[in-house]
C-alpha cells in the first residue's frame, strides 16, 4: 500500500512521504488565496473546489478556512461554516445536508502516538493515523466545537458550543460539555417555541 492509501485507511502512516506533502502544499496555497479574497468574490468558489473537490456550488465558508488536504471531504447540499472552519481530513470526512458549523468548529481526523518514543520517530518512520468523521444530515455545531476521529454525529442533533465530541452522538438530541454527552432530545415542543404563532390555531 502507498503511504496515502495507507492513511486513508486509517493505518498508521509516513506524514513526511512526498505525495502527501506535495497534496498539503497544493492545499495550502489554494486555501491562501481562497483566503485572501473578499466574501462574495466568485473565485472563492472556484477555489474551493479545486482544493475540495467535494464541495457543492452550494457550500459557502465565510473563512478562512484550514484543510490538511481538502480533497478527503465530501459535502451534502447547504452547506454553511462560519468564520475560521477547520477541517483535517487525514481520513474521509462526510458532511450531510443541511449542516451547519458556528464559529471555529474543528473537525480533526489525525491521531498521534501516546508514547513519545514512538512519536519522536522522526520522518522515515509511519508516525501517524487517523480515523473518519461523519456528520450525517441537519446537524448544527455550535462554535468552538471539536469533533475528534472515530465519531458520527447522528441526523438532526445540535452540538452545544464548546464541545469536545470524543464519542458516537445519536439522532435528534442536543449533545453539550466536554466530552460531550447527550442533554436531552430535541421534541416538538422545540419547534413550537421558536415560532409559536405558527402553531396558535393547532
Amino acid at each position: 500500500m502507498t503511504e496515502k492509501e495507507k492513511m486513508l485507511a486509517g493505518l498508521a502512516y509516513n506524514a513526511f512521504d512526498r505525495e502527501l506533502i506535495e497534496l498539503h502544499k497544493k492545499a495550502e496555497v489554494l486555501q491562501a488565496e481562497f483566503n485572501a479574497l473578499p466574501p462574495f468574490d466568485p473565485k472563492r468558489q472556484e477555489l474551493l473546489r479545486r482544493f475540495c473537490p467535494g464541495a457543492r456550488e452550494d457550500t459557502y465558508f465565510r473563512g478562512p478556512v484550514y484543510f490538511d488536504f481538502g480533497c478527503f471531504v465530501t459535502f451534502g447540499k447547504s452547506f454553511y461554516a462560519n468564520y475560521n472552519c477547520v477541517i483535517l481530513d487525514v481520513c474521509p470526512v462526510t458532511i450531510g445536508d443541511n449542516v451547519m458549523f458556528g464559529p471555529n468548529v474543528s473537525l480533526l481526523t489525525p491521531g498521534h502516538p501516546l508514547d513519545y518514543r514512538d512519536r519522536n520517530l522522526g520522518p522515515k518512520e509511519d508516525c501517524e493515523f487517523g480515523d473518519p468523521i461523519v456528520i450525517e444530515d441537519e446537524v448544527w455545531l455550535g462554535g468552538n466545537v471539536v469533533v475528534l476521529g472515530g465519531v458520527r454525529i447522528g441526523k438532526g442533533s445540535v452540538i452545544g458550543a464548546g464541545s469536545v465530541v470524543t464519542k458516537d452522538i445519536p439522532a435528534g438530541v442536543i449533545a453539550v460539555g466536554n466530552p460531550c454527552r447527550v442533554l436531552r432530545p430535541i421534541t416538538e415542543a422545540d419547534r413550537m417555541a421558536f415560532h409559536p404563532e405558527r402553531y396558535a390555531h393547532k
